[in-house]
């Protein structure tokens, strides 16, 4: 334990700046909220009634949190609470797969277990860096509410509840980092289980009884067996209870607990999951990079091109739910314009959905180039290079597939609102918008190839945290800033803030020719430079 303090140290320094993007990013988010919120929903009785418009369509409730209430912070909580505790969730279960099983595969865990810390102390600090990181969220998510003029007890409840999600996500990321053999597949059964809780959380909600004054809902039995659930459950600003944090908190010590157990079971570099055999013979696509690059990346792109899939259907099918919604809430109606340019309802649902399809295009491309940077750092690039491929056609491999990511998912997604709008009786009067929203998309997804590429090569230390960054401010920009309040020039720092959509003028294409000349340039600077940088498998 003498080598703990120094273990801790370590990852506190090494994820510096990742932790203050995450954590300063996501009490940004709540600050934020609030500030629209007042904007959109000044008053109760506008609160009041759109909680009766999502008791009457519940299918809302599986993207928002748990009703408690009409007044200003338990109604904005409603709003922005599973996005707090989804941030705080995807960080945690990030982090400790990073410092366990992604240091096993890079050859540091080995080292350190030679020394006198051994085998156990590098698994204490990682667990103890995670509860530190999920501390400063909840902190800092009960500082910036607390700052708006919300009460204090309410505002520390809100930042406990996420922060505790996060501890949740912390034990299963611990847990996945012992069962699996490699930090991808870690992170993807990590993710996996993240995604299933969400949906269970917002399931339970939606067949949840509401109260008779149709302000609250009694979540069903389903939401009790979801971590984001019982996170719902503090109900902030309305009960402000702090039963279910505990049992957040006890179920993450209970899992932190089976990471420790498991880990005395196996040897270093083992794993509980066994990997696949491979073929006795290798397919003719993995004799070039591209091949390899394709089957590297085969999986993410399929788990992104489903989460388009179902995008692309809640576009279609709940815009005639939204422009219900609209008729009978002008502030809600007022939200639409204003994020959408103004178009009518079920247009301005389309952009809306369509937005958000574009930052997961982005995040499956960013995910795809930084895959290059995992193979630089683990040796197998080296590998790769010592055969007659040249840096730049190896680079290239993991842009192109990266483009093709971004098709599928968007791809995915317009056969998903296709099928959305086969379910509208014949009604087909979307499908333009569908078309050149989905489109307008695949540019703005595009510019982050680029972009993270040309990191790689100028900063390949940053490539990871400061690609994901990026994406996560475009988001900010692009997809909230209209809601916010921002200027157009900072939503038009977004790629997806000036993506070719329809407006109420017609299609803006304005924007087309600025992000295809920055997919261009960027693609060029970034095979350029790669032909004169060498590999950097240490920074």
């Amino acid at each position: 334990m003498t080598a703990f303090p120094a273990l801790l140290r370590q990852r506190l320094r090494r994820d510096g700046v990742q932790l203050l993007l995450w954590t300063v990013g996501t009490a940004l988010l709540a600050s934020l909220t609030y500030v629209s919120v007042g904007q959109a929903y000044g008053s109760e009785s506008d609160r009041a009634s759109l909680l009766v418009v999502v008791m009457a369509n519940p299918v809302i409730m599986l993207f928002r949190g748990l009703p408690s209430g009409a007044g200003e912070g338990a109604f904005m909580l409603f709003l922005i609470f599973p996005f707090l505790a989804l941030l705080a969730a995807l960080m945690s279960s990030f982090l400790a797969v990073r410092h366990t099983r992604g240091d096993e595969e890079a050859g540091r865990a080995e080292l350190v277990a030679a020394t006198r810390a051994g085998r156990r102390a590098p698994l204490l600090a990682t667990l103890v860096h995670g509860v530190l990181a999920n501390l400063v969220l909840a902190s800092l998510i009960a500082v910036a509410l607390t700052a708006t003029g919300l009460g204090v007890r309410g505002s520390v409840v809100s930042g406990l509840a996420a922060g505790a999600v996060g501890l949740v996500f912390l034990g299963v990321g611990l847990v996945a980092a012992q069962l699996m053999r490699t930090s991808s597949g870690a992170n993807s059964l990590a993710v996996w289980i993240l995604m299933l809780s969400f949906l269970a959380a917002g399931t339970g909600n939606a067949l949840g009884t509401p109260s008779t004054d149709l302000q609250r809902i009694e979540s069903s039995w389903l939401t009790w067996l979801s971590p984001f659930g019982w996170g719902e459950q503090t109900r902030p600003f309305a009960e402000d209870d702090v039963g279910p944090i505990v049992l957040c908190t006890g179920f993450a010590v209970v899992l932190a607990g089976v990471a420790v157990a498991l880990q005395s079971r196996r040897d270093l570099g083992g794993s509980f999951v066994p990997e696949r055999h491979g073929r006795s013979e290798a397919p003719a696509t993995l004799s070039s990079p591209i091949g390899l690059v394709a089957r590297l990346s085969r999986p993410s792109i399929i788990g992104w091109g489903v989460g388009g899939l179902v995008t692309g259907i809640l576009a279609t099918t709940l815009a005639a739910v939204i422009r219900d919604i609209g008729a009978d809430n002008p502030a809600l109606e007022r939200i639409m314009q204003a994020i959408a340019g103004g178009v009518d309802m079920e247009q301005g649902t389309v952009v809306v959905f369509f937005t958000m399809l574009g930052i997961l295009a982005a995040c499956c491309a960013v995910q795809t180039v930084c895959r290059a940077r995992q193979e630089e750092v683990h040796g197998t690039a080296e590998l790769m290079l010592s055969t007659p491929v040249d840096r730049a056609r190896w680079l290239a491999s993991f842009m192109v597939m990266a483009f093709v990511g971004i098709v599928v998912v968007i791809g995915a997604a317009l056969a998903g609102a296709a099928a959305g709008l086969a379910s509208r009786n014949g009604d087909w009067s979307l499908l333009g918008d569908v078309a050149v929203t989905g489109a307008g998309q695949i540019a703005a997804a595009s510019v982050f190839v680029v972009v993270t590429a040309v990191i790689f090569v100028v900063a390949p230390r940053l490539t990871i945290p400061l690609g994901w960054a990026l994406v996560l401010v475009s988001m900010v920009l692009g997809l909230f800033g209209p809601l916010f309040g921002f200027p157009d020039w900072a939503v038009r720092l977004s790629p997806t803030g000036v993506a070719p959509t329809v407006t109420s003028d017609g299609v803006d294409v304005q924007g087309l020719w600025w992000l295809l000349a920055a997919v261009v340039a960027g693609g060029a600077l970034a095979l350029g430079l790669m032909r004169r940088r060498d590999l950097a498998p240490a920074g």
